[in-house]
This record gives structure tokens, sequence and C-alpha cells, in this order.
């Protein structure tokens, strides 16, 4: 005989979950709805002077994936070497106390961490750029002229990868303390150091943990709006120059300094951002998904 209890609970989360499917449905019938006079207005009606909406919302995804690739790749290492120290190597007082700061560094607001990158990272690692230039300048990536305020595309993937460092450390410390202690005792018994172990019985076990981590990451990345905003010098252009002032600016962002003044088919062109925006981040949820649930056997995710 089922209880009323058993009842009342099951309804409730049959419920839940329908309410979260709803609500992604309903947010994406809006957005769509409001996206068509966008997708088919013609020269003239697009801002910036855009002859249809690929060419005006190109820059923008260019600028959005850009600005989270090159945040990844500064704060992955960092989530890692972290996580690791926190779980292995690390005295226990000062790992639960660095653990704690890592997690109070995810509630600190957007705004504040895009005002410390404009009015203290930017000026700081300036004169570090025109070095680079004078080092490097043969390579691209490299290339001058220097922006002389330092609110280039790299300044705010810096700021975006402090950002992304809490979510992604948590997520792999947690992984990394679950990897099967009887493992790690075995390798360290058959002579392996703290590091070989690490490599042999921790990383293979936290593999898909960690892509999760990365994902989840570049997630809050592709959706960062004000910390963008204000850090960044945005242009609509499309280049990979790290140091230049002339940067491509991200959808979020676009929309939040846009939206205030559009009206027409104009706000319907930033919806239709949005929508694109909507689609990038719902297909990296789907791969880390996906990556997840191929090693779902050995994850410590699941």
């Amino acid at each position: 005989m089922v209880r009323l209890g058993d009842r009342v609970f099951s309804l409730a989360t049959v419920i839940s979950g329908s309410l979260i499917l709803a609500v992604l449905v309903a947010v994406a019938a809006f957005l769509v709805v409001q996206s068509l006079p966008a997708l088919f207005a013609t020269k003239g009606q697009i801002p910036n002077q855009a002859t249809s909406f690929w060419s005006y919302v190109g820059p923008l995804v260019f600028g959005t994936v850009w600005a989270a690739i090159l945040a990844l790749i500064i704060a992955t290492p960092l989530s890692l070497g972290i996580a690791l120290f926190i779980s292995h190597y690390a005295p226990r007082r000062i790992a639960a106390v660095l653990g704690y700061i890592i997690d109070l560094l995810a509630a600190v607001p957007s705004v504040v961490f895009g005002l410390w990158g404009v009015l203290v990272l930017a000026p700081f690692i300036q004169p570090f750029y025109n070095t680079l230039v004078d080092k490097l300048g043969w390579i691209p990536l490299f290339a001058g002229p220097v922006s002389g305020t330092g609110k280039t595309i790299l300044t705010a993937a810096i700021v975006l990868a402090v950002m992304c460092l809490p979510i992604m450390t948590a997520v792999m410390r947690e992984i990394f303390l679950q990897a099967p202690v009887l493992h790690e005792e075995a390798a360290l018994a058959l002579g392996a150091t703290r590091f070989e172990m690490i490599q042999m019985a921790v990383l293979p076990f936290a593999r898909s943990g960690i892509v999760s981590a990365v994902m989840l990451g570049l997630g809050r990345a592709l959706g960062e709006t004000l910390a963008i905003a204000i850090v960044l010098s945005p242009a609509t252009v499309i280049n990979v120059f790290l140091l230049t002032s002339q940067n491509p600016n991200t959808i979020a962002a676009n929309i939040a300094l846009q939206f205030n003044e559009a009206q027409g088919v104009g706000l319907n062109t930033l919806i239709a951002s949005g929508l694109i925006l909507f689609v990038i981040t719902l297909l990296v949820n789907m791969a880390a998904r996906f990556v997840v649930n191929r090693r779902k056997a050995f994850s410590g995710a699941n």
C-alpha cells in the first residue's frame, strides 16, 4: 500500500520537474517570437548599419566565444591546481580556510569584479602589455598598437577567469575528494610519489568531473554581462588581437549597453541576439552532460 506522504512527494517532484521544463519552453518561445522581425529585417532596419541580422550578430558571437575561451585557458589550470592543493596537499586547517575563501569569492557581485578590472587591473597590467608587444609583437595575438587604457579583451578574459574560478574549483575539489582512497593508498604502497598517485588514481577518476567543471565555467563566462560591459572597450570587429583598443564585443554586454535606447526592430535584434546566446549556452550544457554520461560509472559528479 502506497502511503499518502509518498504520493504527495512523488507528485511534488513531478510538478517541480515539469515546471522547469515549462519555464524553459516559455523562455524559448518568447525569444523565438520576438526574434522573427529581426531575422527577416533588411538593410537599414538593423542597428550599426548591418546588412542583415547575421552580419550584426556575427562579431558578437565571435567576441562572446573568444572571451570565454581565453577565460577558460587562464582559469582551468588555476582551478585544477587550487583544487588539488586543497584536496591532497594542504593541511586540513589551511584547506578548510582556503576552501571557504574560494566559496566566498562566488558571492562577490559581478559589478565589483568589473570595477576592480577597470580601476585596478587594467592600469596595473597595461605596462606589461607594452612589454608583450615589444618581445612578442611578431605573433599576431600580441600585435600592437597597445591600448593606452589597458581595457582589452585580455583584461576582460582575466576578469572572467577570476569569476569562473570559484565554481570550477569547488566542483573539481569535490570530485578529487571522492576519488577512491583504496586506489590512492595502493598507488602509494607500490612506491608512487604523491604526484604520480594523483596522475594514476585521482585524475583518471575525475576526468569527466573536470570536464563538467570546465563547461560550467564556460557557461558562466558566456553569460557574463556587467563585468565585460565595464572592462571592455567594444567595437564591431572580428579580430584575435589581445592587446589593442579595438575589441570584439560580447552578446550579453551588447544587450546590457543597448537595451535602454532600443526600440522597434532594434529591440527585436537585441532579443534575437539573446536567442543566439541561449542556443550557445544550451549546446554547451548538453555537451557537458554528454561527456559526463560517457563515463558515468567512473565520475564523481554523478
